[in-house]
């Protein structure tokens, strides 16, 4: 099992900025990809960005890049979202996950089917 805890939402003006962080614990592998997906109100949940823990490959949804970079620390054991030049679109309950293997690629890792696990999500919004 394997237990992720988001955090570092909140309520922002359009254009500041904000960092998420998703912890991990229980049976992690170095082998794994994180990431992270958001979910607006009415709407499913989509994909944000991506990476894969040992070789640190980053994927991004097309409407994030530029704007949000996803890392991660391996001594905290700790994945982070910087989100600048936030949008009042994206507003939504941010949802970190956790999937074994990598190298798959940005069609398997954008895939909400590919997460074993998945934090209880933090809530973003942005006024405009």
């Amino acid at each position: 099992q394997v237990q992720l805890v988001e955090s570092g939402g909140g309520l922002v003006q359009a254009g500041g900025s904000l960092r998420l962080s998703c912890a991990a614990s229980g049976r992690t592998f170095s082998s794994r990809t994180m990431g992270w997906f958001r979910q607006a109100p009415g709407k499913v949940r989509e994909f944000v960005a991506a990476i894969s823990w040992s070789a640190g490959i980053t994927y991004y949804a097309d409407s994030v890049k530029g704007r949000f970079t996803i890392s991660r620390d391996n001594t905290k054991n700790t994945v982070y979202l910087q989100m600048n030049s936030l949008l009042p679109e994206d507003t939504a309950v941010y949802y970190c996950g956790y999937a074994p293997g990598a190298g798959g690629g940005v069609w398997i890792y954008s895939s909400y089917g590919t997460y074993d696990y998945w934090g209880q999500g933090t809530q973003v919004t942005v006024s405009s």
